[in-house]
């Protein structure tokens, strides 16, 4: 039987590679597309040695249209399309704004336009936790009302948000949608071959971790503990990553079921909150691993505390996270182990 073709933009990324393996395995043929700005050719082969097939990936920019157009029109009969495509890093969105919005929203612009030109109705987007700001009572549920976003990059989701639902809203359109709003996910594919990549200096807090553990950096910088949390630290939800991709093959067969409205959201986290210490004691005692850390100065665009009421994702998607925190952190330690120091 021909496995239905899914576009993953930002395809080898760091849950973008997950997506595809998870797609794959769920009977799905995915295509990814990235331009390798924030990834490496390395996940391409990860996911391959994975699934022991070729997936294809055509490396452009998702916002050049012409080149976007030539991928639909040589892939031909697209069924729908997961868009992760975006820079993500929230402080550097406080140094950066106007490369976000030209790289997030004009991606999707783009995206859509062509989605459009070729008749593909179906899209998942990569939305986040942080279209809530700073919400005034927790856990977040998909009805609490979005505030002004805390970042840039959080405003870049927002928008994008808007845009698709007017998009679908409109007279005509063929378009549906289901916006999963993230929070934060961790960890890596228990065969350690793909898992969180960062170029540079991490700006995520496991890779940071995991690179302290390992030698790489000299200490783990944890950023303010004078937050209105119980240890004065950040508080998030924390996901497998694992988790998270499966959560989009659940989306993408909705979309393509024809169930559910024209457009909808879902949280998709664990339901529960940990504080940046929890997670540091966590990872030392999944791993054996004591950690250099030291506070640092809180960093702009930070949200003291955020994490999800997923009763919606359970009871509508059926979906629920399977992996505790423990078992995140430990697989983020062994796929830190096989890279190259």
């Amino acid at each position: 039987m021909e496995r239905t073709k899914i576009l993953v933009t930002g395809g080898a990324g760091y849950i973008g590679s997950h997506a595809v393996v998870e797609l794959y395995e769920a009977g799905f043929q995915p295509v990814i597309v990235d331009d390798f700005s924030n990834s490496q050719e390395s996940s391409i082969q990860g996911i391959e040695a994975i699934l022991n097939t070729r997936i294809a990936c055509h490396r452009i920019d998702c916002g050049d249209v012409e080149a976007l157009r030539a991928v639909f029109a040589e892939e031909g009969s697209l069924r729908g399309v997961i868009h992760f495509a975006a820079f993500k890093a929230v402080g550097e969105s406080v140094q950066k704004p106007l490369a976000y919005y030209q790289n997030n929203v004009g991606s999707l612009l783009t995206l859509l336009t062509v989605m459009q030109e070729f008749g593909v109705p179906n899209l998942v987007f990569s939305s986040s936790c942080t279209v809530y700001g700073i919400p005034d009572a927790l856990p977040v549920t998909e009805q609490t009302p979005t505030k002004p976003a805390n970042s840039p990059y959080g405003n870049t989701k927002k928008i994008c948000e808007d845009i698709i639902t007017d998009v679908v809203h409109a007279p005509g359109s063929t378009v549906r949608g289901i916006l999963l709003r993230y929070f934060n996910p961790i960890g890596a594919h228990p065969s350690a071959k793909i898992g969180e990549l960062p170029l540079g200096v991490p700006q995520n807090l496991i890779p940071f971790v995991t690179q302290t553990a390992a030698g790489i950096r000299e200490k783990l910088t944890i950023y303010g503990n004078t937050y209105d949390t119980p240890d004065g630290t950040n508080i998030r939800d924390y996901i497998h990553v694992v988790d998270l991709a499966k959560a989009h093959v659940i989306a993408v067969q909705r979309l393509l079921d024809g169930t559910g409205a024209v457009v909808e959201t879902f949280n998709v986290g664990t339901g529960r909150g940990d504080s940046v210490l929890e997670v540091v004691h966590a990872f030392e005692q999944a791993t054996g691993q004591k950690l250099n850390y030291v506070i640092g100065a809180a960093r702009a665009g930070d949200v003291p505390a955020i994490y999800a009421d997923v009763t919606k994702a359970r009871e509508e998607l059926g979906f629920q996270t399977t992996s505790t925190l423990e078992e995140a952190l430990a697989s983020a330690w062994k796929w830190q182990r096989t890279l190259k120091k």
